[in-house]
């Protein structure tokens, strides 16, 4: 429930988390009640990407940086067709934006979308809480919507858990479509999207991949009617141990040693196409300064992530796999989270992270080279 006031900025709010910590401020973009998931994220800069990157759904953000809306909102950086996250935590909105591509500023934006935040909490106490606690169950309330802390508590704890939760085909394209190209043609890349970014199939075209995005729902019949040179699992939302449809059709593709890449979910996709598990981390990996190794060349890369769910692979060890034998290929460099997979016998690689990195950095785009790679190999 939303409603759309101009007075926001002077109308009270209470966060509610679900364990019974309340954090009161000021409404923030639109004013009624949200819940989701708290997560935190620590990039100070490319907010508006965020926002619109579907593997946010179903999530209330807490911004780690102080002062957020410094830009403003434009036309140009949106990752999808409309911001996704459930809710917005911010300490000090930007009062006037500052940027020669602003439109408007992000409370209107906010506000035009229905999204319900706060503003003027201690944002790094609330950091400081999901750390230690873990990401856990939220509410955001204004205006109306206020009622006595017990009562709101009560709404918090019967909202649905982010574990067990199948999102990908509530934010997955319904229709198939077309991203021809840029300059000579190359390949064809049939794209599932689990929750696509916008700038993912735009880092393929830059390097002459005619993508077709398919929906989540779509079949190994759908995947191979396009007669694609390799096929690309994207990023998204929810629970990997839930998406039992992607996981069959990722097996069909490996069964046909057709070139793959996976990232984000599409990582923990092929984590269970292998046979590996998957489980909840604390409170994930969010922002846009997380330090990743890449095992086969040693090299340290600064990486985008937004993931809470991980791939339980050994580190230490190669792994035989019905696809044949299967190793780590990154790790997290904070805590040992397995942050990528490669097949040793069949052309098939992904990563946790996000290697097209809108609003950056962009130490990972190489792997969108080795993707290619791979599929020249293969044609070869």
């Amino acid at each position: 429930m939303t409603t759309s006031t101009r007075g926001a900025a002077r109308t009270p709010a209470v966060l509610v988390l679900e364990d019974g910590r309340i954090f009161r401020g000021r409404a923030y973009g639109a004013v009624g009640e949200t819940f989701g998931e708290a997560v935190f994220s620590t990039g100070m800069t490319g907010y508006q990407e965020t926002l619109t990157d579907p593997s946010y759904h179903r999530q209330v953000v807490v911004m780690t940086a102080p002062h957020v809306g410094n830009t403003g909102v434009n036309d140009e950086d949106m990752e999808s067709r409309k911001i996704w996250v459930s809710g917005y935590v911010v300490r000090d909105p930007a009062r006037v934006p500052s940027n020669w591509r602003s439109r408007r500023t992000l409370d209107e934006e906010l506000d035009a979308q229905g999204v319900v935040g706060i503003s003027g909490i201690d944002t790094r106490a609330l950091t400081r809480h999901l750390r230690e606690r873990g990401a856990m169950r939220v509410g955001i309330f204004s205006g109306d919507a206020v009622r006595e802390d017990s009562a709101l508590l009560a709404r918090v704890q019967e909202a649905p858990q982010m574990k067990g939760a199948n999102l990908s085909a509530e934010v997955a394209t319904t229709e198939p479509y077309v991203v021809p190209a840029i300059g000579e043609k190359k390949f064809t890349v049939a794209a599932v999207d689990l929750g696509i970014k916008g700038m993912t199939p735009h880092r393929m075209a830059e390097r002459g991949i005619e993508v077709h995005v398919l929906p989540a729902t779509a079949t190994v019949e759908d995947v191979y009617a396009v007669d694609p040179d390799g096929v690309f699992f994207s990023n998204g939302p929810g629970d990997p141990a839930t998406a039992d449809h992607p996981v069959s059709v990722m097996r069909g593709v490996l069964e046909r040693g057709t070139p793959l890449f996976g990232i984000c979910f599409g990582n923990q996709i092929l984590g269970r196409a292998l046979g590996f598990g998957t489980f909840k981390l604390k409170y994930g990996h969010r922002g846009i300064n997380q330090p990743v190794q890449d095992r086969t060349t040693g090299k340290v890369e600064v990486t985008a992530h937004n993931h809470g769910f991980a791939v339980d692979a050994p580190l230490d060890q190669v792994s035989e796999t019905p696809f044949g034998r299967a190793e780590v290929s990154h790790v997290c460099l904070n805590d040992n989270v397995v942050e990528g997979l490669q097949l040793l016998d069949r052309p098939a690689f992904s990563v946790q992270y996000h290697p097209e990195a809108a609003a950056g950095p962009h130490d990972a785009a190489y792997l969108f080279d080795r993707f290619v790679s791979l599929m020249e190999g293969q044609r070869a």
